[in-house]
């Protein structure tokens, strides 16, 4: 076994020790078919108010420009399906990914003890982490790596697994074998196209930004437009219609990460509870989730926006 090889096989065998569900690898280059998709999408103003997305072009396209000497992307893929759905009728609803502690910091330091237990065994390598927190276009690259491919809805899909997982990434000056893309199984079906009640899926695999509901709720800092009145189907904080209306999320099973579990109290919260909600309760639900990037107002905000 040649050495990239070997090193290849030492790397995805230590992310399957740190509970990775999957790691992929890619060749560190320029995404060219990335760029005219890219460029088109933020000229039509699909990224709304995220300003931060336009912002070097160059460097989402070429992880180079990132990394000195870069020569492989590893994706690494974590599942975070919950055990139990707490949608219900009586109740709000918060995006699954958000029901335990925030992702960014529970993935990078699983990534960081991945790193020190690879410079172990390899030596001293260069690279840099990547939890959502660099302009890195996150599901092209899973695609390139062979995790999955990018569905119609934009997000990651893979036949074993659906689509709830997060992604990471460590771009390195480490040569590695890269894994073949895997093939588009969307197919004709059009089930996120259809089920989205603000038609932000115009057509397949574009995504309009500024009419999802999690941009809506999370991202966006003005009012929610008027537009979107009786269109938001309870959800206060992200969305996963699109996700699960999937017909490849039936084989989503659940995570085993203690981290992801909901608060005790946050299974039981009717929307009676969610309207009385105080400044003490939420930071007590929330403490060190995703939920707090909204704060407080943010969520009251979009909690009076569903109910009106």
């Amino acid at each position: 076994m040649n050495l990239p090889a070997r090193h290849t096989a030492t790397v995805k065998q230590i992310a399957r020790k740190h509970g990775f569900d999957f790691c992929g690898i890619a060749k560190a280059d320029f995404l060219e078919e990335e760029a005219p998709r890219l460029e088109a999408w933020l000229k039509k103003g699909m990224h709304g108010q995220m300003a931060y997305m336009g912002n070097h072009f160059d460097k989402r396209l070429d992880p180079r420009k990132l990394v000195e000497g870069a020569q492989s992307v590893i994706v690494f893929g974590y599942n975070y399906f919950p055990a139990k759905d707490l949608a219900r009728p009586d109740s709000f609803k918060i995006a699954k990914y958000a029901y335990g502690k925030d992702y960014h910091h529970v993935i990078k330091a699983k990534l960081r003890h991945w790193l020190e237990d690879v410079r172990a065994e390899i030596g001293a390598i260069g690279g840099r982490i990547f939890v959502d927190s660099a302009p890195v276009l996150e599901r092209p690259w899973a695609a390139k790596a062979g995790i999955g491919w990018v569905g119609k809805n934009s997000l990651l899909l893979n036949r074993n697994m659906g689509s709830f997982f997060f992604l990471a990434e460590f771009i390195t000056d480490l040569e590695l074998l890269a894994d073949n893309p895997m093939g588009d199984f969307c197919g004709t079906c059009t089930r996120c196209m259809d089920a989205c009640p603000t038609e932000a899926i115009p057509a397949p695999y574009v995504v309009d930004g500024s009419k999802c509901i999690s941009y809506l709720s999370i991202e966006l800092k003005d009012a929610i437009p008027p537009a979107f009145k009786d269109k938001m189907e309870d959800w206060i904080f992200g969305c996963d219609i699109c996700q699960d209306v999937c017909p490849w999320n039936r084989f989503s099973r659940p995570h085993q990460e203690p981290a992801f579990l909901p608060h005790p109290q946050l299974p039981d919260m009717r929307k009676s509870d969610w309207l009385e909600i105080t400044e003490d309760l939420f930071r007590e639900l929330f403490r060190g989730s995703a939920v707090k990037r909204t704060k407080y107002e943010g969520l009251t905000r979009n909690i009076r926006f569903a109910d009106s």
